[in-house]
């Protein structure tokens, strides 16, 4: 027995001996998706920004920092052309550099291809502008609203007769309008009015039979020069000016156009009324929802 201990007794340095563990052959497992023939699909990685961001805008890295870790500085990239730089070309060239002789000269010198005329006009020559398919007031279309026909009542809407109603008569050959009160019914005379500035309604006045004179043009209506008074020798104390005074024409083919106008107007109840009456807006009525 002892000497049994002491052969199972450890010497101090000594290692025991371990013994080999046998593995255990296990018979291979296949995974239940080979098993049925399919094969296992791998999840789907989202896509994640490499520059997480700590608040909306803010990003964790820098601009400088992201050209880094996106290794930017590998890649060449060019913008590509637009189309006005395509269409750029090369400007010639205005300068060319010449040879010159001599030691102190500097070798070269840059002159200019075309040279500027050494003498000038005494007077500049006039040229035409271009005016880039502009065309003159004179050739401009003449267009008219689809509301304004002839016998028309219109609400005027600027100058001394605004707020008053008014028959319109014809278009002018610069796109004005011609109307009338009638005279007689709101002190409006024969005048020009632009339609930008007028309201048109939806009463009219049949003036199919009205003769309206040729000669009431834009010349006719056009604003007479009056005289100034001139201080010269002998009439120092004439000062009075030139007043404008209605003409007779004026006065006559006011009366003609006039005169067949108010004929029409009797014939329909309450428009001589209503031709006098003065358009004007108060508290709580918005023209935007008014029918006229």
């Amino acid at each position: 027995m002892a000497g049994e201990k002491a052969a199972s007794e450890k010497k101090p340095g000594e290692k025991a001996p371990t013994k080999k563990k046998t593995a255990e052959k296990k018979p291979a497992q296949q995974p239940a998706s080979q098993k049925d023939g399919k094969k296992k699909r791998k999840p789907k990685k989202h896509h994640a920004s490499r520059n997480p961001a700590l608040a909306r805008g803010i990003g964790k890295y820098s601009r400088s920092a992201m050209y880094v870790r996106k290794a930017l500085y590998k890649r060449k990239y060019t913008a590509p052309k637009t189309k006005i730089e395509r269409k750029k070309k090369e400007k010639p060239r205005t300068t060319i550099t010449k040879p010159v002789g001599g030691d102190k000269n500097g070798g070269t010198r840059v002159v200019k291809i075309r040279k500027m005329p050494r003498y000038y006009p005494t007077e500049d020559v006039p040229r035409k502008l271009l005016s880039h398919g502009k065309k003159p007031f004179c050739q401009h279309k003449r267009r008219l609203r689809a509301s304004i026909t002839p016998g028309t009542v219109l609400i005027l809407l600027t100058g001394r007769h605004r707020g008053k109603r008014v028959i319109f008569l014809k278009q002018l050959g610069t796109g004005l309008l011609l109307v009338t009160g009638p005279l007689a019914v709101n002190r409006v005379p024969l005048r020009r009015a632009h339609q930008k500035f007028v309201i048109a309604t939806s009463t009219k006045v049949d003036i199919s039979g009205v003769k309206i004179p040729k000669h009431l043009t834009d010349a006719y209506f056009k604003k007479k020069r009056l005289r100034k008074p001139k201080h010269q020798e002998g009439e120092i104390f004439d000062t009075e000016k030139e007043k404008y005074e209605i003409t007779e024409q004026r006065k006559s083919d006011q009366k003609a156009v006039d005169s067949q106008i108010l004929a029409r107007i009797k014939k329909v109840p309450q428009l001589r009324g209503y031709l006098r009456s003065t358009f004007s807006l108060s508290n709580g009525v918005y023209p935007h929802k008014l029918v006229f």
